[in-house]
Parts: structure tokens; C-alpha cells; sequence
């Protein structure tokens, strides 16, 4: 294997150009210092504000500082992660980190000082020309105060933060640094590392003994902590709940989907309609009992793929096969994607140091910025396509909307990422005419929705079982977290698995578990992104402007659900999860039949 490139050997036109934010390390020293020079110009405000001009003024200032800010904490991180080995980088971050902290304990006044104001005037001020820009937010302020306590107590709370997050520190401190798992092998006895990244890699393999020897490797080890990983998982459902109650919600479901203002009826719309659909996962599980030649198929023969193919790709391909997928987007959005691979909002290639995976980034003011790590594979071609859905989604929503509204809710976060893959999967399974390549690209869509649509629905169906079950007073034990996880997974992928005691503790090794009703949104805008794709191939140039206007351009300049609604999906119905089950069963039917052709 070939040795990774220094970052200094990377070619200049294959890295991101931090340029446009900075143009040099210096320039980022003197635009921190600036930043941090303004802490203090806060203190005129902490003795109230008494007028809609104060108001506008508090408001304005917060946000030309949070602006000025972003720029110095996205260049610190993207540089420190294109090689997480310069100390000097490594240190920028470290202290735009702090000074994030330092901003957010001057401003920590603000909230509290705004419910000072009674409701009706917050109320009347907002409708005064300008506040246009902030009239939003002062509504989701006042919906927030019938659950936000008196200073003293929002001070009491703030300081037991750290004390209440330590359930989540233990477990993710436990399960990343100090558990440890044997060595898998395989058919030959050789032997391989088991991590958490290496996990599901391995149960890809095509050798059965090596993906039975590294399940039962991970999973002998989550079960001799099963009892303290039950605990750890409980206190954080214990802090859920404790905030809840004290903030005055009905449960902590409803405090955590309130914080994006979505109704809970969309929680279980999406749990029954696809429970209501489990019969095609269940023939899913079928046809790959059936295709895997097994007498037995059991949950490591999960993930191995259904289609051997090396579907090779170079980046210069991948560029051609992702413009030419999103051309039913227009011109426009082409150009867009177009600016990035062409003015460097990309960083290719792998080099030593470099942070793993890729990810979109950028602030209000700087292009958008994708960090890859490309591999010669269409994996890869699908990950960028994803990446230029954020990054457009940015680039469109900055442009669009002032600085305090311009970002978008983790609700609708993965809606236009997942949309571009849905349009490039479509472009390639009709332009390509080799049927294994075909077949390939049909098991990636079959198994990206059998992770994103059926499995963190199952996890959200978990997620809300414990903490029901804790707010009725019952201890959340390794005995019932097993049992609570055992039967679900029993239930959701059907009597063509044959089960073992080891799924049952799969729950130990999730750590989205820990994130208080994050897992559900996966479900759901995988679901909306199905729908709207669907829309733009079968409606063209109307619908696509539909999309870019009333999703791509609006941030969050409205409540998340209503965004999607204008856009064309309504989630508050089971409409959408019901396309997407539809989805899914189009391209199982297709499957099926290219590979029995």
C-alpha cells in the first residue's frame, strides 16, 4: 500500500482555498483579537432593555459578532483538519473554542433579560419594520416562556450542566477509548482488528467465519458491561426527564421535538406507517436469506453485500456523472456546483493527518467547504454528490437570508444531501448498460434505506420505549433493555433471521441513544428527500424552482415543518413516509427482477 502524501505534497488545485476567509494566518490573529476586543460592548444591555430601540440595536450587535466569529472559528477548524498533526493549527482551533465560550457567557444575560419584556409588547415591537429580520426569533422566545424558569433557577440549572451530562461523557469516554474487543478471524485464521470503525467493514466481507468471529468479538465484549452501559444509558434518560419536568413539559419527547417546534404526532406518524410496512423489510430479509444461499441467516449476514462489483471511479469522472445527474435542478444550481469544483471549495485527496470521513462546512460570508477523502470507488462519487447537497443548500440559504436566520434546522439538515443522491442513483441506473453495475447501484439504494428509513426508526421506536418506561418509574436494567431491544429487532426484520443473545445488546454500542430524540430525523428526511426527488424528476423545471425557492433559499426563515410544506412535503401527515415505503418497494421489485433475469 502506498504511503500517504505529506499535506505540503498535495497538488494546490486539489485543496480547499481558506484564502477566501483569511489571507493568511496572520489575518486570522488580528480578525481574533478583533472579536475577542468586543466582549464587553454587551454590558450596556444587562441592566435591561427598555425600548424597541434597544432592542434592534442588542440584537444587530449579537449578530454582527456571531458573524465576525463564524469566520474565525470555520478557518481555525477547517485548517486544523486537514492535518489534525500541526501544533500550530491544532492550537487556532483550541482558542477559537475558548473564545466561542467566552461570547457565549457575555451574551448568557440576553434570554433572560428578554423575558423581562411582557409578551404583548415583545410581540408588538416585532411587528415594527426593524425587527423584520429578527421577527421569528422573538416568536420562538415567546413561545419559550411558559418553560423558562427564573434567573436564579436557569443559573442553578446552567451550573448542574456538567453534572448532568457526565452519563453521556462516561459512556462516550467507555465505549471510544477503553473498550476493547479481541481480534476477528478468518477462514485462513487470520487475524483482524476489531474497532468501531472497523465493525461494519468487517461484517461486509465476504468470508462468513471472519463477519460471525468479529459480531461475536463486539458483542461478547458490550455484554461483560452490559449492567454499568445500562446505567450510564439510564442517567442520561434520568436527565431527560428531570428537564422536562422542571421546564414544565408533559414529558422529555415533547421538550426535545419542541426544540424544533415539531408536533409529536410526526414521531408517531413515522413509527406507524413504517411498522405498518415491515412486511418489506421482512421480504427483504427474504431475498437475502435466499441470495446468500443460507440455510440460517443471522444478523452479521446483515450487511454483506448482495452484489460483488469494484464499480471503479476517478474523480475527474465523478465530477461529469454528478453534473449531469443534477441538471434537472437547472442551470442555476449546475453553475453553483460548478463554482465549487472549480474555485476549490473541495479538499480531494487523503494526506497524513488529515480527519477522516467528509463533512460540509462554511459560515455566513465564506463559500461552502466539502472535506473528502477520496477512494476510486462510486461510494465516494455518491458521498460528494451528498456533501454539494449541504454545500448548495448553504450557499443558497446564506445568500438568501439575513446572518440570524440563515442556517437550517437539524430537521431538514439531510433532506437536499439525500436528494442529490436520489438523482444521481436515478441517472446512472438509466444511463449505465452494465446490469451487475445496475444491480450494484440498486443494493446501495436498498440498503442506504434499510439504514436510514427502517433501522433509526427502530432506534427512535427504542428511544421512546425507555424513556416511557422510565417516566412510569421503571428501572431501565441490562435485563429490560435487552428484552425492550430483543423484541424489536425481532419485529422489525422477521422470521427469516435467525436471532442470537448478542443483537439484544446492540442497543450498548449506539451513541445516538444519547442524544435525546435525534435519531428519528434520519427517518424523516430520508422520507422527505424520496418525496421531493421523486417530484423534481416527474414535474420538472416548475417543481425544481419550487424546491430551490421555497427549501433551498428560506434557512430557517420559518418553522421546519412548514418549509417542507411549502416545498411540497407535509410531514404532519403519513403521506411522505408512505411514498418512501413506496420507494422502497419500486426498487426491491426492480432488483428482484434484474437479478433473476
Amino acid at each position: 500500500m502506498a504511503e500517504l502524501m505529506k499535506r505540503e505534497e498535495q497538488q494546490l488545485e486539489n485543496t480547499w482555498d481558506l484564502t477566501t476567509i483569511f489571507e493568511s494566518d496572520d489575518a486570522w490573529e488580528k480578525a481574533l483579537k478583533d472579536v475577542e476586543a468586543r466582549i464587553g460592548e454587551e454590558e450596556k444591555f444587562k441592566s435591561g432593555i427598555k425600548t424597541k430601540e434597544e432592542l434592534v440595536e442588542a440584537l444587530e450587535l449579537e449578530r454582527e459578532i456571531d458573524v465576525d466569529f463564524g469566520k474565525v472559528y470555520v478557518y481555525a477548524h477547517l485548517k486544523h483538519d486537514q492535518d489534525t498533526s500541526n501544533d500550530l493549527y491544532s492550537g487556532m482551533e483550541s482558542r477559537a473554542r475558548t473564545l466561542a465560550v467566552k461570547i457565549s457567557s457575555a451574551w448568557s444575560f440576553f434570554l433572560p433579560a428578554l423575558m423581562e419584556i411582557d409578551a404583548d409588547t415583545l410581540t408588538e415591537w416585532a411587528d415594527d419594520e426593524s425587527l423584520k429580520e429578527f421577527k421569528l426569533d422573538i416568536e420562538k422566545i415567546n413561545k419559550r416562556r411558559p418553560h423558562v424558569l427564573s434567573d436564579k433557577e436557569e443559573k442553578l440549572l446552567a451550573e448542574a450542566g456538567e453534572v448532568l451530562s457526565t452519563p453521556t461523557s462516561t459512556y462516550m469516554m467507555f465505549n471510544n477509548a477503553d473498550l476493547t474487543f479481541d481480534k476477528a478471524k478468518d477462514k485462513e485464521g487470520k487475524e483482524y482488528s476489531v474497532t468501531q470503525g472497523t465493525f461494519v467493514d468487517l461484517l461486509k466481507s465476504n468470508d462468513r467465519v471472519l463477519r460471525k468471529s468479529a459480531y461475536e468479538s463486539l458483542y461478547s465484549s458490550y455484554q461483560g458491561f452490559e449492567n454499568t452501559m445500562s446505567k450510564t444509558l439510564e442517567g442520561v434518560v434520568n436527565s431527560h426527564i428531570f428537564s422536562s419536568k422542571v421546564r414544565g413539559y408533559k414529558s422529555s419527547r415533547e421538550q426535545a421535538l419542541a426544540n424544533n417546534h415539531i408536533p409529536e404526532a410526526v414521531y408517531d406518524q413515522l413509527v406507524e406507517t413504517v411498522n405498518n410496512n415491515l412486511h418489506l423489510l421482512h421480504r427483504y430479509t427474504e431475498l437475502r436469506k435466499e441470495l446468500l444461499g443460507l440455510d440460517e441467516l443471522k444478523m452479521y449476514d446483515i450487511y454483506t453485500p448482495l452484489v460483488n462489483e469494484d464499480f471503479k471511479m476517478s474523480y475527474e469522472e465523478a465530477q461529469e456523472w454528478m453534473l449531469n445527474a443534477l441538471e434537472p435542478l437547472g442551470d442555476e444550481y449546475v453553475s453553483i456546483v460548478k463554482e465549487g469544483l472549480d474555485n476549490r471549495w473541495v479538499d480531494v485527496y487523503e494526506n497524513k493527518g488529515k480527519r477522516s470521513g467528509a463533512y460540509s462546512s462554511g459560515t455566513y460570508g465564506t463559500n461552502p467547504y466539502i472535506l473528502m477523502n477520496w477512494q476510486d470507488n462510486v461510494d465516494n462519487l455518491f458521498t460528494l454528490a451528498h456533501e454539494f447537497g449541504h454545500s448548495v443548500h448553504s450557499y443558497y440559504s446564506r445568500k438568501n437570508q439575513p446572518a440570524n436566520i440563515s442556517g437550517y434546522s437539524i430537521f431538514v439538515a439531510e433532506v437536499a444531501s439525500t436528494f442529490n443522491e436520489a438523482l444521481l442513483a436515478d441517472y446512472m441506473y438509466n444511463k449505465l448498460d452494465d446490469k451487475k453495475k445496475q444491480l450494484y447501484l440498486l443494493n446501495e439504494q436498498l440498503e442506504g434505506f434499510r439504514g436510514t428509513v427502517f433501522r433509526q426508526t427502530m432506534f427512535a421506536e427504542f428511544e421512546h420505549k425507555i424513556h416511557s418506561l422510565k417516566e412510569s418509574g421503571e428501572p431501565l436494567t441490562a435485563g429490560k433493555l435487552n428484552e425492550v431491544y430483543g423484541e424489536l429487532n425481532k419485529k422489525y426484520y422477521g422470521d427469516a433471521v435467525s436471532y442470537d443473545e448478542f443483537i439484544s445488546r446492540e442497543w450498548a454500542r449506539i451513541p445516538h441513544f444519547y442524544m435525546n430524540y435525534y435519531v428519528y430525523q434520519y427517518a424523516t428526511g430520508y422520507s422527505a428527500a424520496a418525496t421531493l426527488s421523486k417530484q423534481v424528476l416527474e414535474g420538472g423545471s416548475q417543481v425544481a424552482e419550487r424546491y430551490i425557492n421555497e427549501f433551498l433559499k428560506k434557512g430557517s426563515s420559518n418553522y421546519p415543518i412548514e418549509i417542507l410544506k411549502n416545498a411540497g412535503v407535509d410531514m404532519t401527515t403519513s403521506e411522505p413516509i408512505e411514498k418512501a415505503m413506496k420507494f422502497f418497494e419500486e426498487k426491491l421489485d426492480q432488483f428482484e427482477k434484474l437479478i433473476k433475469e
